[in-house]
């Protein structure tokens, strides 16, 4: 399959699935309709990632019955406010929102609403596919059944999981996969053919099977992949790390992940809607990239953490949890994820931008991220749909606006 090439669009404003005419008509004409071919990529993905349902298996997670959580509002008229454009001059937060591929975009400070924009179709009720979000939704999840005692951070995961006894992950420990400092082999080549990144969306069933072989299951590609090197050594990329958490967090509990984040995290938020996981045939969740949510109850993640954990009085998560996250080591953090954080870091499967400030985020690939500042008392949360995976211009120019938005609600 053919790596997602970015058009050059960047400096104009990009169309939206409606304007593509994806999905337009009753029916739609087959040129129109995303495949597991392409359904996340350029441009089906302006579509399909505010309806991944409609394409692939889902788990709800179920945010209980209790009432929403009221998320403060204080409106300040940012729409205006002058950002750095790539070309040495500035535009509008408007115009950047709309030429970097926005669906939604949130501001919080000082715990309110100051800012909120929604694009290319997208509204309130939708839920958006965060990618690699995901990973960090997991680590909180982590952290919340940690402080019931359930997880020993340091023991070998073969112990926990004896099915991990004949791979990669015997000897490694959570804490060591918590962070991706595994010795284990894992290809992190989206749309590669012949990826373990590949490997794992066949398994998830976001690509189509091989032909003449059999779908596997996220847990199969797991048991297939080898240590390559000490384990504990340098931070390096895996997707797959997470996978192998949520296996530990399933087997410790004896209960699927989708549950296990509905009672310990989203029912206890005040999330306005359910979440939902995608799910391989064996019906794992993808712990990895598959998790859909509002961009509000993605807000109030952020929240979260700048409560420290708490919810209205409630540890959700424990506060020496959430300042572990903000404690990462630049040292075994190199390239090539120094050239987007050069003083970064990466715990509990958050990215640290900045290790000396603490200021950390949950980032996917397409431009999903939950960003988080306590020194500034500021939540952003931007939903994307880019037209390929990794864009580093694309993610320099959202840092940059983050910073004169921070700057002027100072």
């Amino acid at each position: 399959m053919p790596h997602a090439k970015a058009t050059p669009v960047l400096g104009r404003r990009p169309r939206t699935a409606r304007e593509l005419g994806i999905m337009q008509g009753f029916p739609p004409p087959p040129e129109k309709r995303p495949t597991l071919t392409n359904w996340d990529l350029p441009p089906f993905n302006r579509w399909s990632f505010q309806n991944v349902r409609s394409l692939v298996p889902t788990v709800d997670v179920f945010r209980g019955t209790g009432p929403v959580r009221p998320l403060p509002e204080a409106a300040d008229p940012l729409g205006d406010l002058a950002v750095p454009d790539p070309a040495g001059g500035s535009r509008s937060l408007d115009d950047f929102l709309e030429e970097s591929y926005t669906d939604g975009f949130l501001v919080m400070h000082r715990g309110r609403v100051v800012f909120e924009r929604y694009l290319n179709a997208m509204g309130p009720a939708a839920l958006h596919l965060s990618q690699s979000v995901s990973k960090s939704v997991t680590g909180l999840l982590a952290g919340a059944i940690h402080a019931e005692g359930r997880l020993d951070l340091d023991a070998p995961l073969a112990g926990i999981v004896p099915e991990l006894s004949g791979c990669g992950y015997a000897e490694a420990t959570l804490s060591q996969v918590l962070d991706m400092r595994s010795g284990v082999r894992f290809s992190e080549d989206y749309n590669a053919p012949h990826s373990d990144m590949t490997r794992i969306d066949i398994a998830s069933g976001w690509r189509p099977a091989r032909a003449n072989e059999a779908r596997p299951t996220i847990r199969d590609v797991i048991l297939s992949l080898p240590q390559i090197r000490p384990h504990g050594g340098a931070f390096d990329y895996r997707s797959i790390e997470t996978d192998v958490v949520a296996w530990v967090l399933e087997r410790v509990t004896g209960e699927p992940l989708a549950e296990l984040l509905s009672r310990h995290v989203w029912q206890r938020i005040g999330a306005e809607r359910d979440a939902y996981f995608t799910v391989d045939t064996a019906g794992t969740a993808l712990a990895d990239g598959g998790f859909n949510a509002t961009l509000r109850d993605f807000a109030r993640i952020g929240l979260l953490l700048l409560n420290e954990g708490r919810v209205e009085g409630a540890q959700i998560v424990p506060r020496a949890w959430i300042e572990t996250m903000r404690q990462g080591d630049p040292s075994v953090f190199g390239a090539p994820y120094t050239a987007i954080f050069p003083r970064g870091a990466y715990r509990r499967f958050w990215w640290i931008r900045d290790a000396d400030r603490g200021d950390i985020c949950a980032r996917g690939v397409f431009g999903q991220l939950i960003y988080v500042d306590p020194d500034s008392a500021l939540v952003v949360v931007k939903l994307s749909t880019w037209p390929d995976y990794v864009m580093p211009q694309l993610t320099h120019q959202t840092f940059e606006a983050i910073d004169a938005i921070r700057a002027a609600l100072q």
